[in-house]
C-alpha cells in the first residue's frame, strides 16, 4: 500500500550539509500498525513530513495507493494531503471554540466536502472513536485522551488509507495512551475498512504492541525489536 524506495534528504549545503535520510527502503501493507523508533534527531519527523507531502525529498520515490511522489514541492501534492494521508500529532490542534463535531466537520469542509455530508461523516467518525456522547462538547470539556480521539476522528473522517502519527501519546497519561493504542489497533484491523498507521514513538510499551517495529538509525530503516531499538544487549546492559 505504501512503498518508499531509495529516499534521501539533506539539509544545508557545503561544509554544513547534513544528510539525514540516506536511502530509506520501507513498505507498509494495508491494515498494518507500524511503530518507527530511533534516537532524537535521526530524521523520523522528516521522513513523516516527506511521506505526508509536506516536504520534498532529494532522491528516491514514494508510491501510495498508486500515486507516485516524494520529490515534488508541497504545492504539487495537495491531493496527497487531501485524500491519502491523515495526520495525528502530539498536540491535538483542536479549535477551542468549536465542538468535537464541528472540529471534525470543518476539516472535511475545508477539503471540499459539502456541509451536510461533512457533518454526517464527522458523526460516524466520532462514533467510531467512542465519542458519540461527547460530540457536542468543546475541547475544554474533554479529557486529554478524549481530545486526542477527536483528532483521530478528524484524521479518519477523510477516508484516507494511511495515518501518520507523530508521538500521538506524548501528552497523555498511561491509561489514555493505552486507549489510543487500542483504538489504533481496532482501526487497522477493521475487516471492512482497514487503514494503515505509521507511528513515531519513544514509548517502548506502545512500540512493542504494534504489528511491526522499524528502527531509523544512521539514515536508514531496519526491522527491529524493542531491545535493539533501545540499544540493549542480550544481558540487558547498554551496548558500548
Amino acid at each position: 500500500m505504501l512503498n518508499v524506495s531509495g529516499l534521501t534528504k539533506s539539509f544545508g549545503s557545503g561544509d554544513n550539509k547534513l544528510q539525514v535520510l540516506k536511502g530509506i527502503e520501507m513498505e507498509i501493507k494495508s491494515g498494518e500498525l507500524v511503530a518507527l523508533m530511533g534516537p532524537s534527531g535521526c530524521g523520523k519527523s522528516t521522513l513523516l513530513n516527506i511521506i505526508g507531502g509536506l516536504l520534498p525529498g532529494d532522491s528516491g520515490s514514494i508510491e501510495l495507493n498508486g500515486r507516485n511522489y516524494g520529490l515534488k514541492n508541497p504545492s504539487s501534492v495537495v491531493d496527497v494531503r487531501r485524500s491519502l494521508v491523515g495526520w495525528i500529532f502530539q498536540d491535538f490542534h483542536l479549535l477551542d471554540h468549536l465542538s468535537a463535531l464541528d472540529n471534525v466537520a470543518m476539516a472535511l469542509e475545508i477539503s471540499g466536502v459539502p456541509s451536510k455530508e461533512a457533518e454526517k461523516r464527522a458523526m460516524l467518525a466520532l462514533e467510531k472513536v467512542n465519542l458519540a456522547d461527547r460530540m457536542h462538547h468543546i475541547p475544554d470539556q474533554l479529557s486529554g485522551g478524549q481530545q486526542q480521539r477527536v483528532a483521530i476522528a478528524r484524521a479518519i473522517a477523510g477516508h484516507r488509507p494511511i495515518l501518520l502519527a507523530d508521538e500521538p501519546t506524548g501528552n497523555l497519561d498511561i491509561s489514555s495512551g493505552a486507549e489510543v493504542l487500542q483504538l489504533f489497533k481496532d482501526l487497522c484491523h477493521d475487516k471492512e475498512n482497514p487503514i494503515s498507521i505509521l507511528m513515531v514513538t519513544h514509548d517502548p510499551e506502545l512500540a512493542s504492541n504494534a504489528d511491526r517495529m522499524l528502527l531509523l538509525r544512521d539514515g536508514k530503516t531496519e526491522a527491529s525489536d524493542i531491545r535493539s531499538a533501545w540499544g540493549l544487549d542480550e544481558e540487558g546492559g547498554e551496548e558500548e
